[in-house]
């Protein structure tokens, strides 16, 4: 075919083949498909890939098995969702990804917004990010690990989380043990994803020591928050008074995260959530950093994706 090349991807390690191809070869159909304009062939041969297609389709191709190829090599288990990922970044300039290090593997993003979102985490200045959109697009844990790599860099003192705890109305007090105790339950996700990142003895210690604190929105009135990392998550449950409160505690030094999905408001009826009404007054306030994900960016099973679309389909034709 006329103007189509030929090239073959060596991994530099052998035995890293296998997975770069993906069960069935997945991950070459994948790479197919996200680069059919360019009539990309991509099939194993001997101990390379052979990729065949218009000259900016193997580009995309050899720098998508790149990405990937330095992802197994940081985690040997990135799998599909990873594979996804170093598609978004062959398509986006190779300087825009940074990545979060000091942590048991390095963290890093697997589309163009979590790349942004990296970057606003760990940009001197902006102290204070939302990260919103649906589940599965890494907000939360993406702030967790960034709260993570500083407290190993020693750049922060403490990693401070907080979650409104919508089904107890925040009224904690009738339930048995101590405050981490009762607030537990609705701090388990992000107990998860630091064991991921930190590992479960580490956190154990921090928890300890108080490095690591929970704490549910109304026991944090009255506090400054002083070189420490701060993340109220789920904050779309945040009344607007709550809201206020807890952005109004960060201290000097200090670095906040907010992050929620403005379509999952449990709060009740007519009680305007807290954090669309943020969104709405700091736009443009310097020092604050904005990231919004969509259906794209879930890097949960692919089927997440088309239901979210979904959902939000049927919610645009109700209104």
């Amino acid at each position: 075919m006329k103007g189509t090349i030929t090239r073959l991807y060596t991994p530099d390690n052998p035995d890293q083949l296998p997975a770069l191809c993906g069960p069935q070869h997945r991950n070459l159909m994948k790479l197919e498909m996200a680069f059919i304009d360019g009539k990309l062939e991509a099939e194993s041969q001997g101990g390379s890939i052979r990729l065949s297609g218009s000259a900016d389709a193997v580009a995309n191709a050899e720098a998508t098995l790149a990405a990937f190829e330095k992802m197994l090599k940081a985690d040997p288990d990135a799998g599909e969702d990873a594979f996804e990922g170093a598609i978004e970044q062959a398509r986006a300039p190779a300087e825009s990804y940074g990545s979060l290090s000091g942590l048991r593997v390095p963290v890093m993003p697997q589309t163009n917004m979590q790349a942004k979102y990296i970057d606003y985490l760990t940009r001197p200045g902006t102290d204070l990010v939302f990260g919103t959109g649906p589940a599965g697009t890494g907000k939360t844990f993406l702030a967790v690990a960034a709260g993570a790599a500083e407290l190993r860099k020693k750049t922060k003192e403490r990693l401070i989380i907080t979650r409104p705890a919508v089904e107890a109305g925040e009224n904690l007090g009738f339930l048995p043990g101590d405050l981490e105790e009762k607030v537990e339950p609705y701090l388990r996700p992000i107990w998860d994803s630091l064991n991921e990142v930190l590992g479960a003895d580490q956190v154990e210690r921090m928890r300890e020591k108080k490095i690591i604190e929970v704490a549910p929105l109304a026991f944090m009135r009255g506090r400054t928050l002083k070189n420490a990392f701060v993340i109220m998550d789920e904050a779309q449950n945040a009344t607007v008074g709550q809201t206020k409160m807890v952005l109004t505690r960060l201290g000097r030094d200090s670095r906040m995260v907010v992050t929620g999905d403005p379509g999952q408001v449990d709060l009740p009826a007519k009680t305007p959530s807290g954090l669309a009404h943020a969104l709405k007054i700091l736009e443009g306030v310097e020092g604050v950093g904005f990231v919004g994900f969509t259906a794209a960016d879930v890097r949960r099973h692919a089927l997440v994706s088309r239901i979210i679309r979904a959902y939000d389909k049927d919610g645009e034709a109700q209104r």
